[in-house]
């Protein structure tokens, strides 16, 4: 409820504002509102309503409007804001908060204006007091003479503080909108000196002297006119110094003098207190938290922090990582560095309560610092700067919890330099690092050594030294993070029959961990509950898809896949996560879910997971293929796609053949990932192609343990009883098992393929079974089946225009004839392969054909073509990273040249293929 004053006489409320009816009921109420919480006579009300003889019936009309007046403060709901309207006698009485009535809250931060040593922030309060005005004061009344009086006392108020705010303008070297500001006043007022004079003073300070001159002899002229006389001294003051281009002394930058008042509003406002008294000492901090642990990197950045002039340090982390247990512990470990005092204030940005008014907050801390409650303003602005004020000269510190965004830390940010203000927010408030220099310390999850640490504070060393093992298996099982380990270590302080092996197997089973990490209203739930629930949608729906994603990082494209929308939705989306702390970026455009939050993401919408998982299973095949495509362009095609496969929105474009492979070794672990969650899900037809499409980094890494994978490509394969997919499956198969010399096992699996590539008229797929059964017949001695083999899948792909798959068969044709002692031969077919065309080529394959050439020719008694060709088959192998063809290249390169360093880059080759540290 407000009761308004200046402008037209109304009453706001919730519905909207009351009928107040007739002139004289608002005259009635102006007077009343005047003289507010005190009795106002019935003599007097008379004199307000009527300006002349009033009626015999006047008292009765003035009771009629009183009942009136109460049925419609009843209506406004006036008690529930202490608002009542008593009978005193023979006169009536308001009794209200006066800080309903906007006159009041005018004059109140006009006062507080005058108090302003910043005039920044005087020109904040003098705009918030001059905004209350809606027009001239006690409009739509009938204005007796008292309130005739009072109106002329409450614009000159107001004109007094127009003077002000142009007067701060001024100290601000914001001449130009002084003048604006006065300009309008001295329009209206044209014969009201004091605003001619400020006036001409900004105008010739904004260095518009002339205009200043002209308005000089405009007023003159008008005083001549209207009243007969000449400009007053302070008119002719401002005239004469800009006559003569002096500068403005600081007498003019003084407050305006108060003009004269017929007739007080209300009483004068009693002087406000010193500011805090020398004993003072303002204490709001909560007690230092128990069982603290670690953080020693942290609490010193704190201190390096808040050792520099007016620092705002800002402590982010997600939910239940120990920001507040942080940010008390330094508080009270360094409480001698703030003589004046420790304010603290919960902001709730992330409860369920809401978060408190600044208002109220604000009060809090001018309470503390020794403000009396009727001296507190009630606006937010004003409230603010007497806050700031009041710690101008102090040493305190202000601690503000759990905020959610940055105006509302910046409302609340103490004057003084030596004062030190820490935040701790779940969100990063990156435009309070921007406006404020706010000095961000980030706080993470604790490493095992701290976490068992944490435990063994709340339990006790003996406890937990008893089970050293199972302590750190919990604290790697809450994921390092404090919440959870407290929540851990309160469920088995509470069962002393527990042990600590006992409730991390309880922990270890995924399904009903979150579970387990609540108690009584708080837990890790309960914490991502409150970080979630201030989401905006978009982000809460990519969010809860994240908790479907089965690997362990994941990209906007990733992202979009389980969202079912866009990379650059996503993108937005992990920002807003990111900021809130829900996930983590990594790298750039990689990020990270915290285990505990990828659970409670999973469980928000578990309906929606299988969707989800289609999604990035399709994302996965999708980019994969175009990864494939850009390692060997115009290679054949590994699969026909699924019939219900999802096309993603967006596939990421590799720009080469290192990208892509880049991406391939990077995702390696996810997608294997990928197909555990597939098979789990019995979609098996996307398992076998995500393995499958993984052949160009398998060919690259032969010998790095793919066979378990490839495994399972060949069971999920059966399980759909496709022969195309377990024919190409057992050829990959085959040719990892004869690389890393298990060639019995390699012909068993090889030996069906053929004819299952046949059975799917897959010519190409049948070429490649064949070449790699040809590889391990040669490898067994069976030389004729290889040739065999070889020249017939040469010939199915040259039928196919496949000149990648022609190469292959004739790069291992030309071996076997090198093995069968046919040199001239294994020459003849390597340069066929090699003039199919270098838009065919591949480094991998030309640096094996090339060594095959040189080979021959050692074979054939060209020792120096054999060792240049040797040679730039080495350095092929060795430019692109392609270790098995570099050991092949250098080992006979060694053999035949003999030379230490061929001997020893060939040692390196080796020792990189195998996985070691050079």
């Amino acid at each position: 409820m407000e009761f308004r004053l200046l402008g037209t006489v109304s009453v706001d409320t919730r519905r909207g504002p009351l009928p107040l009816g007739p002139a004289k009921r608002r005259s009635l109420l102006a007077a009343l509102l005047l003289s507010a919480n005190t009795p106002v006579p019935m003599g007097r009300l008379t004199a307000c309503l009527w300006d002349d003889e009033p009626p015999s019936q006047a008292r009765g009309v003035i009771q009629g409007h009183v009942s009136r007046l109460r049925a419609l403060l009843a209506e406004g709901d006036a008690e529930a804001y202490g608002v009542e309207l008593l009978t005193a006698g023979d006169a009536y009485a308001l009794r209200l908060p006066e800080t309903l009535v906007d006159a009041q809250r005018f004059e109140e931060l006009l006062t507080l204006a005058r108090e302003q040593r910043d005039p920044a922030d005087a020109v904040l309060m003098l705009g918030d007091a001059l905004a209350l005005w809606r027009g001239p004061a006690l409009g739509g009344a009938f204005a007796g003479p008292p309130l005739q009086a009072a109106a002329h006392s409450l614009e000159e108020s107001r004109l007094s503080a127009v003077e002000q705010l142009a007067l701060a303008y001024g100290r601000l070297g914001e001449h130009h909108r002084a003048a604006a500001v006065l300009r309008t006043e001295a329009v209206a007022h044209p014969l009201r000196e004091s605003l001619s004079a400020a006036l001409m003073t900004a105008l010739y300070q904004a260095g518009r002297q002339s205009e200043a001159l002209d308005w000089f002899h405009r007023t003159r002229r008008l005083l001549a006119d209207e009243l007969g006389i000449d400009p007053g001294r302070e008119l002719a003051d401002a005239y004469g110094l800009i006559l003569r281009g002096d500068p403005v002394p600081e007498l003019l930058a003084a407050r305006p003098r108060a003009e004269p008042v017929t007739e007080p509003v209300r009483p004068p406002v009693p002087p406000r207190p010193a500011l805090v008294p020398a004993e003072a000492h303002a204490d709001l901090l909560p007690r230092a938290p128990r069982g603290f642990h670690g953080r020693g990197a942290e609490l010193a950045a704190l201190g390096r922090a808040a050792a520099g002039e007016a620092p705002v340090c800002l402590v982010t982390g997600p939910a239940g990582v120990g920001k507040t247990a942080l940010a008390l512990w330094w508080a009270h470990r360094n409480a001698d560095a703030f003589p004046d005092g420790r304010l603290f204030a919960d902001l709730h940005g992330f409860s369920d309560t809401g978060e408190p008014a600044v208002t109220e907050v604000l009060r809090e801390f001018l309470l503390a610092l020794g403000v009396p409650p009727r001296r507190i303003p009630e606006s937010a602005a004003a409230a603010a700067a007497l806050f700031r004020t009041l710690t101008d000269r102090l040493r305190l510190l202000v601690v503000l919890d759990n905020a959610r965004d940055s105006a509302t830390v910046r409302a609340l940010l103490p004057g003084g330099a030596d004062c030190v203000t820490v935040v701790t927010s779940r969100h990063r408030l990156e435009g309070l690092i921007a406006s404020d220099a706010a000095r961000p310390v980030p706080l993470g999850t604790l490493d095992a050594q701290d976490g068992t640490a944490l435990l063994a504070g709340v339990l006790g060393e003996e406890r937990v030294l008893g089970e050293p093992v199972a302590a750190r298996r919990l604290a790697e099982l809450c994921g390092g993070l404090p919440l959870a380990l407290r929540v851990t270590a309160a469920r088995l302080a509470g069962r002393p029959q527990w042990s600590l092996a006992h409730l991390a197997d309880e922990l270890a089973d995924e399904r009903g961990r979150l579970a387990h990490l609540a108690v009584d209203d708080t837990g890790v739930p309960a914490a991502l509950r409150l970080t979630v629930q201030h989401l905006p949608g978009e982000a809460a729906h990519h969010f809860g898809r994240l908790g479907h994603h089965p690997g362990t990082h994941f990209d906007p494209y990733t992202a979009a896949a389980l969202a079912g929308t866009d990379p650059l939705a996503a993108a937005r989306a992990l920002e807003r996560l990111g900021a809130a702390h829900l996930v983590t970026e990594t790298a750039p455009g990689r990020w990270e879910l915290h285990d505990l939050v990828r659970l409670y993401a999973r469980d928000l919408d578990p309906a929606t997971g299988l969707q989800a998982l289609r999604g990035v299973l399709d994302h996965y095949i999708a980019t994969a293929l175009a990864a494939a495509e850009t390692a060997q362009p115009g290679g054949e095609p590994c699969f026909a796609l699924p019939a219900d496969f999802q096309r993603p929105s967006a596939v990421r474009d590799f720009a080469d053949r290192a990208e892509a492979m880049g991406w391939l070794a990077a995702e390696r672990e996810d997608l294997a990932r990928a197909v555990t969650a597939a098979r789990a899900a019995g979609l098996d037809d996307r398992a076998w192609r995500i393995i499958l499409l993984q052949w160009p980094q398998v060919v690259w890494r032969s010998r790095d343990n793919w066979v378990p994978l490839l495994c399972t490509a060949l069971e999920c394969a059966r399980a759909v009883d496709d022969p195309y997919a377990e024919s190409r499956v057992r050829t990959l198969l085959g040719w990892v098992l004869s690389e890393e010399g298990r060639l019995a096992d390699a012909l068993t699996l090889l030996e069906p393929s053929p004819a299952l590539a046949r059975r799917t008229a897959d010519r190409l797929g049948e070429a490649t079974a064949l070449i790699n059964l040809a590889v391990v017949q040669s490898a067994q001695g069976d030389l004729d089946a290889a040739l065999a083999n070889c020249t017939r899948a040469a010939t199915l792909a040259r039928k196919e225009g496949n000149p990648h798959t022609e190469m292959l068969a004739l790069l291992h044709l030309a071996r076997t004839h090198l093995t069968s002692g046919a040199p001239d031969a294994a020459l003849g077919v390597a340069h066929t392969a090699l003039n199919l065309g270098p838009e065919h080529e591949e480094a991998a394959r030309t640096s094996l054909l090339h060594t095959v050439c040189g080979e021959a020719h050692l074979a054939l008694g060209n020792k120096p073509e054999a060792l240049h060709l040797l040679e730039r088959a080495a350095d092929e192998a060795e430019s692109t990273g392609y270790d098995e063809g570099a050991v092949r290249a250098l080992e006979a390169l060694s053999r035949a040249s003999g030379r230490a360093d061929h001997r020893r880059r060939h040692e390196e080759a080796v020792r990189r293929l195998a996985g070691e540290d050079l």
